[in-house]
């Protein structure tokens, strides 16, 4: 069977206590193990990072980015080896898989501007002879806690900022699927990283404990369910680190009574089912303003999704494929349960799905609630799964108050033809990332990404200059070059420079 270790700097030289399992989850096989590091495999990491960072950190930053760009080069010949890997252990189709790979070759492209985003200020004559001037330097030593749904886009919209910007990061990716971060390593190294500025361990709640605890590492920066991102931001500060922790979500989609509704149909299916619904922008609940959209809509959306063809990743006509393990598909099986013990109208029921000759995999059919309500947990909770969820509004302020009022404010968004009441809703509502006719309102990598209330711990955001500062710390220098004998007195009060 096929190991996947660490990829370090250093030979490993004793053997890992502990493995998990990394299964197929289009047949439910095993199909590798994955060696689960610990907290003495954790600090010699760290040493060697530390021994690589300072002459990294050295290096101008143009030969930085030149790294970047070959970088890049090297994961765009490779894409189709990235795609079929990354599906093989997610289960997200391939032309997914692809987008997942590309959506973080972005975030790369961004850090090739890196010697224009690390440019500091500079103020001439703030005194008499003294100029002012700023530069912004690496933190150190960062790592990164990513999730399972996006195994090669998240890794990279952490390191290449963090790499980029003079720092060594090490990457823990998640378990369950973590071969494509290790392959990024090996590809990174062949751009010409040295040794040590970019390192995958692998890992459990032991492997993140000891991260967060360790007196080595300056920035954690994590994705994962709210949960548990708060617990990070919480641990990873008392412990002295610079975090930013990304949670879950329940994104709404606001469909107004002049939405262009074939259209609306369109994004919907997309947006709540594509990748199973394992995004944290996925669109899992719609609200239709009106009883008059609501009908049309409904009555829309029913044969639009009876018309999702579920398959196998490999499978190039299918919507999307199985979710990433059996725990997980019992678990969305079981939110769908709840919604019919709170009351909600199922619709299209997406539980039983099975797919011939692949009776073991870990599908999960489209589902479809109506009438969902406010009060419901299944509502209330990220389902993370191929749910969609209706929720009847009778006006705009209605549809306004309910994403701005959830616990989660990743993203939201609103379909409409009417320009002032997008306007409004974008200007009002209580969400950080805000779609108007986009089902999907993930930033590109110049600007940034990150969301509000739950869903987003620390007050610092994901790519674009959001993540420069995140990676890097401000050191502002006032000098004066004295035009030669003695300064006069001494001072004894705080300078100024009236």
């Amino acid at each position: 069977m096929r190991e996947i270790s660490h990829k370090l700097a250093f030979v490993h030289d004793a053997m890992p206590v502990r493995y998990g399992d990394v299964f197929d989850p289009n047949n439910g096989v095993v199909q590798a193990r994955v060696a689960l590091g610990d907290a003495a495999l954790l600090d010699r990491a760290v040493e060697a990072a530390h021994k690589a960072q300072p002459a990294w950190a050295a290096t101008n930053p143009q030969r930085r980015a030149r790294v970047m760009f070959r970088f890049k080069d090297l994961v765009e010949q490779n894409m189709d080896e990235l795609a079929h890997l990354l599906s093989s252990e997610h289960g997200k189709v391939i032309a997914d898989a692809k987008g997942d790979i590309q959506r973080g070759l972005e975030v790369v492209e961004f850090a090739g501007g890196i010697p224009h985003a690390l440019k500091g200020e500079f103020t001439q004559g703030a005194g008499p002879g003294i100029d002012v001037f700023s530069m912004r330097q690496p933190v150190g030593v960062g790592v990164g806690i990513t999730p399972f749904n996006f195994p090669a886009m998240i890794p990279l919209w952490m390191s290449a900022v963090a790499i980029a910007t003079g720092n060594a990061f090490i990457l823990k990716p998640s378990e369950r699927d973590p071969s494509v971060p290790v392959r990024l390593g090996e590809l990174f190294l062949e751009a010409g990283l040295p040794e040590g500025i970019f390192q995958v361990i692998h890992g459990d709640k032991e492997m993140v404990d000891a991260i967060l605890d360790h007196p080595g590492i300056a920035a954690v920066s994590f994705v994962g369910s709210s949960d548990i991102a708060h617990y990070v931001y919480n641990r990873g500060v008392a412990a002295g680190k610079r975090v930013q922790a990304m949670g879950g979500a329940k994104n709404h989609g606001i469909v107004m009574p002049d939405a262009d509704l074939d259209q609306v149909v369109n994004d919907l299916t997309g947006a709540a089912f594509g990748s199973a619904g394992e995004r944290c922008m996925a669109l899992p609940v719609v609200v239709p303003v009106g009883e008059k959209t609501a009908v049309a809509l409904r009555e829309k959306l029913i044969p639009a999704i009876a018309a999702l063809r579920v398959g196998v990743s490999t499978d190039a006509e299918a919507h999307y494929g199985p979710v990433v393990t059996a725990q997980h598909k019992a678990k969305v099986e079981q939110w769908i349960q709840t919604a019919v013990d709170e009351g909600a109208e199922l619709v299209v029921d997406g539980r039983g799905f099975s797919l011939q000759g692949h009776e073991k995999g870990f599908f999960v059919g489209p589902t479809l609630f109506d009438h969902v309500t406010p009060d419901m947990s299944s509502y209330k909770e990220e389902i993370f799964g191929p749910v969609l969820q209706m929720v009847r509004a009778e006006s705009f302020e209605e549809a306004l108050a309910l994403p701005s009022k959830h616990q989660y404010g990743n993203g939201v968004a609103i379909f409409t033809r009417n320009g002032h009441a997008a306007r409004e809703f974008a200007a009002r509502v209580d969400v950080g990332m805000v779609g108007i006719n986009v089902p999907i309102p993930v930033p590109v990598a110049y600007h940034t990404f990150g969301g509000w209330k739950r869903s987003a711990f620390g007050d610092t955001n994901q790519h674009g200059m959001e993540g420069v500062k995140f990676w890097t710390k401000v050191k502002t220098v006032t000098q004066r070059w004295p035009d030669g004998g003695a300064s006069g007195d001494s001072a004894f009060v705080i300078p100024t420079m009236g």
